[in-house]
């Protein structure tokens, strides 16, 4: 099954973009996912194709339209997940990016200005999706760290099956930290549990980082996930 993804948005020529490079480009190459870009604006209702009008109640700015944006979604709907880029929307996380990535794809439509006419949530099944606590020029950058984030857990995408799954939040800790050659650097040496060939060993000093570093970095993750900082079964070959 190929994972579909469609991008509604004013600028298509953005796309693939960085999602046509890399791991995300070759499965984009193989038929592993699809990406089609669709205007907006040839869903304007006028001849001066108008996609947007200013704010009732006044103010800066100016709102996309509900009625363009319907029709822009009635045109490619299809029974895929509707996403809305917008900070508006409830924080993107891995466990949701993991349900997207085990479907057939997603409709994602990116805002512009101001944002969204409210009333475009209430008479579509659209769910708005935030990247994060800051603004962005538009929802296109954001599209494309949704759309990275699912691609990546594609089957055939990445080289071993279980590079998904030994991540940051997978577990609701981050990483643990990692090191390669040359063992000393600047002064600075590879943990010598890490060069111990210890699994066991290995495994609890990851965890212990992990838990570590969750704690100083994002302690709202332990707060979260009570149970995260639980140790690993001894002997544990997985990361945290």
């Amino acid at each position: 099954m190929t994972f579909r993804a469609t991008i509604l948005t004013l600028y298509p020529e953005m796309f693939p973009g960085p999602l046509g490079t890399s791991l995300a480009g070759r499965g984009l190459s193989d038929g592993i996912w699809s990406l089609d870009a669709c205007n907006i604006r040839d869903h304007a209702i006028d001849k001066h194709r108008t996609v947007d009008d200013t704010p009732a109640g006044g103010g800066a700015g100016m709102v996309l339209r509900c009625d363009v944006l319907a029709a822009a979604l009635d045109a490619v709907a299809d029974g895929r997940p509707m996403l809305a880029m917008t900070p508006r929307g409830a924080p993107l996380t891995q466990v949701r990016v993991r349900e997207l990535a085990a479907g057939e794809g997603a409709i994602i439509l990116c805002g512009r200005f101001e944002g969204f006419d409210e009333r475009i949530f209430e008479a579509r099944p659209v769910e708005p999706i935030s990247i994060g606590d800051y603004v962005l020029s538009g929802g296109e950058l954001g599209a494309m760290v949704l759309l990275d984030a699912c691609v990546r857990l594609l089957p055939g995408i990445m080289g071993a099956a279980s590079s998904g799954e030994e991540e940051s939040f997978e577990t609701g800790l981050l990483e643990y930290p990692h090191y390669t050659r040359p063992v000393e650097w600047e002064g600075r040496t590879i943990p010598e549990v890490l060069r111990s060939g210890d699994h066991a060993k290995i495994a609890a000093w990851r965890h212990a980082q992990a838990v570590n570093d969750t704690r100083l970095r994002r302690p709202d993750l332990i707060e979260r996930h009570g149970g995260a900082s639980q140790a690993p079964p001894s002997g544990a070959r997985r990361k945290d």
